[in-house]
């Protein structure tokens, strides 16, 4: 008689339920997988004899059993070595060993030969999956337990082996279901940059706490040395912590890429990418087969750091354009079509020249204009229209860097303020579906970004001038209202405006 079980697998980022159906008969042996299963699933046959042969269990090899198994839906390809668990217990209800009743509960787990089991990817998005489905129940490998059992609808069951499944599916052993820790996330950064460190550029750490407040983007420019990657790496030290539902986001993408540490259960610091500008346009993006999340969404809900910017393929920087834009990323490949996630904050820095001393008075450049122009042009006019923010940094001298009189921990106050800000955004945007000011499209900015007949002038003169663009216009209201924020203003005010176009306006 057949049998069957639930699991699932990763499609993007979400889960699709799996059927596991498992006939076994008398006959000529035989294990036969079928249902679009690659490389991995093939040669769980191997590894599900000798755990079932380890568990004191009769294996498929032990006798003569013809073994199909079915992983519908058949046009569904499935990945990964997560079906070996109920692959195994199909078997054994099949083969009359054991008897439980699968119903509402989800299996999901790669065997070792001794009937261990090890991690998988993509806990979470298994727990969300589950909730949705309203499955009472995963069982999987212990050492994902903490993570899955973030979702508290769910019952989550972290099993050691095959051996010990069975027995808690037999009602022979007691297992609790896990809580989640206590201690779920990370502690603190590791080998976080204090703003202290920085000395002087206080137009760029001004400029980097209105990046922080509304989560803008910033591009910074100057010679080498000056101090550009140091205060984009200093970003993350005054970034509020992510709040449960961030988190939540934040994890599945980590856990379905494989990135999160031993141990860890949750994301709970804003993550920092910085992409080295040799990296591709599916390694920004996203791709492979099967398709996988870039870095661009692994930089949700925090920061894409894009050092040396011009040194970037051309076609690689052209195509962030619609991910600022939007906060989301579409790949079409012909095997499928995927939307992941990609609100983030952009992080540019660039050198002048080639050789990094345009213009300066100290250092003259050996550039020639044609390698200064060609350097230049692929910082392309709409890409650039995307960015908020602008800061020339000029070199640093020497009493700055001397100076010893403030080496106390500035990160800290900053980012007690910086959380205030976005406290208020919050608030503000409770009913719009949005979290910061970036993220306004054009009816919340012309409901929240009024501002009075003086600053309307200003602004005219420079859009009907052809110096702000219409999405410049936009931007330049986004940034003026998370200066207002940070002045606890209730409305914009002129200098908020002119502060903003400060920032805004460059050569």
């Amino acid at each position: 008689m057949p049998s069957k079980v639930l699991s699932a697998t990763i499609v993007g980022l979400d889960a699709q339920l799996v059927e596991v159906e498992m006939d076994v008969s008398q006959g000529l042996r035989s294990f036969t997988i079928v249902g679009l299963g690659d490389r991995a699933i093939e040669e769980s046959k191997e590894r599900i004899e000798s755990a079932i042969k380890s568990s004191k269990l009769l294996s498929p090899g032990q006798r003569t059993f013809k073994i199909l198994v079915n992983l519908a839906p058949a046009d569904l390809k499935k990945e990964g070595s997560l079906y070996d668990l109920p692959i195994a217990l199909a078997f054994l209800i099949a083969s009359k060993q054991t008897s439980f009743n699968p119903e509402h509960r989800l299996f999901l787990g790669e065997l070792s030969l001794d009937g261990k089991l090890r991690p998988i990817k993509g806990a979470l998005s298994f727990a969300l999956l589950a909730k949705k489905q309203g499955i009472k129940e995963i069982i999987l490998p212990k050492q994902n337990a903490n993570e899955a059992s973030l979702i508290k609808e769910v019952k989550v069951i972290g099993v050691e082996s095959l051996a010990q499944a069975v027995g808690y599916l037999e009602n022979r052993i007691k297992i609790e279901a896990f809580a989640p820790s206590q201690d779920s996330g990370l502690a603190s950064l590791e080998g976080v940059v204090d703003i202290s460190w920085i000395k002087g550029q206080e137009y760029a750490k001004r400029a980097l706490e209105i990046t922080a407040a509304g989560a803008h983007n910033l591009f910074f420019s100057g010679p080498p040395g000056g101090g550009k990657s140091l205060l984009a790496k200093a970003l993350p030290s005054i970034l509020p912590s992510l709040n449960f539902q961030e988190a939540l986001e934040v994890t599945r993408i980590y856990s379905v890429a494989g990135l999160l540490k031993e141990n860890q259960t949750m994301v709970n610091q804003r993550p920092f990418r910085a992409p080295h500008h040799i990296a591709s346009e599916a390694s920004l993006l996203g791709g492979g087969t099967p398709l996988r999340p870039g870095e661009i969404t692994l930089a949700h809900r925090g920061v894409l750091f894009l050092d040396e910017f011009p040194e970037f393929h051309r076609d690689v920087l052209e195509s962030l354009r619609q991910p600022i834009e939007e906060g989301k990323v579409t790949i079409s490949r012909s095997k499928g079509t995927l939307t992941f996630p990609s609100r983030f904050m952009l992080i540019g820095a660039s050198n002048p020249c080639p050789c990094g001393f345009l213009n300066s008075p100290e250092k003259p450049c050996i550039c020639s204009p044609s390698q200064v122009s060609m350097y230049k042009r692929k910082l392309s006019g709409p890409l650039m229209d995307r960015i908020d923010i602008f800061i020339e940094l000029p070199a640093v001298k020497y009493e700055k860097l001397a100076d010893t009189s403030s080496s106390e921990n500035l990160s800290a106050p900053m980012k007690a303020k910086i959380e205030k800000v976005r406290q208020i955004q919050k608030e503000r945007f409770i009913n719009d579906g949005i979290l910061v000011n970036s993220e306004m499209q054009i009816p919340q900015i012309k409901k929240y970004c009024g501002h009075d007949a003086k600053s309307q002038e200003l602004l005219k003169k420079y859009v009907d001038s052809g110096k702000l663009s219409a999405r410049g216009y936009h931007r330049i209201l986004k940034v003026a209202r998370t200066i207002a924020d940070l002045a606890g203003a209730q409305n914009i005010q002129h200098e908020h405006i002119a502060e903003a176009l400060m920032y805004r306006l460059k050569d």
